[in-house]
């Protein structure tokens, strides 16, 4: 598998090295830049799998970078803002942004935010055209993120949607508890293997005619959870 490419965009170098350095640790390409057109001359040579954007920067702000990305590319782009003004949030969300990162950050926020959007874009890009799944009497919308038992609307949780999402787009794959909790909450997560346990029982509860004999969310005793395809 070749090395995920991150640009990191930040006038301060000492947070520029910080970031790079860390993100090499985990066998990621790091490109840097320090104002806004050297950022987009370099995204415009290189597709990125994400881009670390901070808003301050000289000659173009963050805002106006991300705004000039979005007509020529769809690569993830999570800013980073010294303020902690909504303001500033919603204008980058608005210009394009997937994410926003308020500084000062722990670094460990920053790598658990950059894989949480590999996985959803990883999962895009296999699976670009089934974007609604039929299975049995359900059909789950990856797109509007909806689940239907028939014609009724079930009313999941982000994560109980995301574990359903995983599992029945890879039905009778059996899934350990450990790799549920790594996909589905991150790496960095601090919870437990009972996490699973718990949002898979709701899961259950709530798409299950029996959760006692399921017939969409099946555990494999001693290993883990599959989706019966």
């Amino acid at each position: 598998m070749s090395a995920k490419k991150i640009l990191v965009v930040d006038d301060e170098k000492l947070i520029v090295k910080g970031i790079r350095f860390s993100l090499e640790q985990d066998g990621m390409e790091v490109d840097c830049a320090y104002d806004g057109e050297e950022a987009l001359s370099l995204a415009r040579k290189r597709e990125y799998d994400l881009v670390i954007l901070d808003v301050m920067l000289p000659k173009l702000d963050g805002f106006e970078v991300c705004q000039q990305l979005r007509e020529f590319s769809d690569m993830p782009v999570v800013m980073l803002t010294a303020k902690s003004e909504d303001m500033d949030k919603i204008l980058g969300l608005e210009y394009g942004a997937d994410d926003y990162i308020t500084k000062p950050f722990n670094i460990l926020e920053v790598k658990a935010r950059i894989k949480a959007i590999m996985r959803r874009t990883a999962r895009k890009e296999e699976a670009p055209q089934s974007t609604i799944l039929v299975k049995g009497n359900m059909k789950i919308d990856c797109e509007s993120r909806r689940v239907f038992i028939g014609e009724r609307e079930i009313n999941l949780t982000a994560k109980e949607f995301d574990a359903l999402e995983l599992l029945a787009t890879n039905p009778n794959k059996v899934y350990s508890r450990e790799n549920l909790l790594n996909i589905v909450w991150g790496a960095d997560y601090p919870g437990g293997a009972r996490t699973v346990d718990v949002h898979i029982r709701r899961l259950r509860e709530k798409i299950e005619i029996n959760p006692s004999e399921p017939q969409y969310v099946h555990t494999k005793w001693g290993v883990g959870y599959y989706f019966k395809g």
